[in-house]
């Protein structure tokens, strides 16, 4: 990602976004209008929009477990917190 301006930086992110919903265009009221206030309304409209929730909920995904899996890492767990627990009472930790 190139950081020659502020600019750049916010339509490469808007562009990715682009993958997950539909583009979200800001454009300057009038000549004058400062580079922050410009970034500040395309925030809020990618917030308001939800494309950003999206895209971390999509990151966040995993697939589920089988029966099998939960159940050998639940018995993993349960002698794991029996050796804790086995030490503890030996005073070791």
């Amino acid at each position: 990602m190139t950081r020659s301006t502020e600019g750049d930086i916010y339509c490469e992110i808007a562009t990715s976004l682009l993958y997950f919903a539909h583009m979200v265009q800001v454009t300057r009221k009038d000549e004058k209008e400062a580079n922050e206030n410009l970034i500040r309304r395309f925030n809020r409209k990618v917030l308001q929009s939800g494309i950003l929730a999206e895209a971390k909920a999509s990151m966040r995904f995993s697939k589920d477990i089988s029966k099998t899996e939960r159940r050998a890492k639940a018995i993993i767990r349960k002698e794991r917190k029996a050796e804790k627990l086995a030490k503890v009472r030996l005073g070791l930790r």
